[in-house]
């Protein structure tokens, strides 16, 4: 699951987004993600020591993308916020490592759908971008059965 942390992050991204490239204070940002603004302020400056967000300081300060919306993707976002994309760390190509309770990586009946499902989710983000999600107006909502 993304976590809040990573959920106020892109959407605040997408807000500077939708702001073609003029820059918005952690105020109008916190308003328009429905965030909490200290909470936020901590997830921006996350994304400006990353290097995805500039920030200016001063009466007229705000913030602003580092790149155009559409190189920066929901991928890099959250594995900044949450870390490996990957369910497990045995399928992780940014993190691997052996699970710690897998007797052998060659023999795992778990890896080959967790492998899949990583770089299903994988093909996915890293192909949608803050511009993409800018210029979206909804998806499919999904209503209980």
């Amino acid at each position: 699951m993304l976590s809040q942390k990573a959920r106020y992050g892109l959407r605040a991204l997408v807000e500077l987004a939708r702001a073609g490239g003029g820059q918005l204070t952690s105020g109008e940002l916190a308003a328009r993600a429905d965030a909490p603004r200290k909470f936020l302020e901590a997830i921006l400056l996350e994304l400006t020591r990353n290097k995805v967000v500039v920030s200016k300081r001063g009466k007229f300060g705000g913030y602003l993308l580092a790149r155009p919306a559409a190189e920066i993707s929901f991928a890099e976002i959250i594995r900044i916020m949450d870390g490996p994309l990957a369910l497990a760390p045995c399928v992780s190509r940014l993190s691997f490592r052996k699970c710690d309770d897998c007797p052998d990586l060659a023999t795992c009946s778990l890896r080959e759908a967790l492998l899949r499902a990583r770089d299903a989710t994988s093909d996915v983000l890293e192909g949608y971008s803050l511009a993409d999600a800018a210029a979206c107006e909804g998806a499919e909502v999904f209503k209980p059965g």
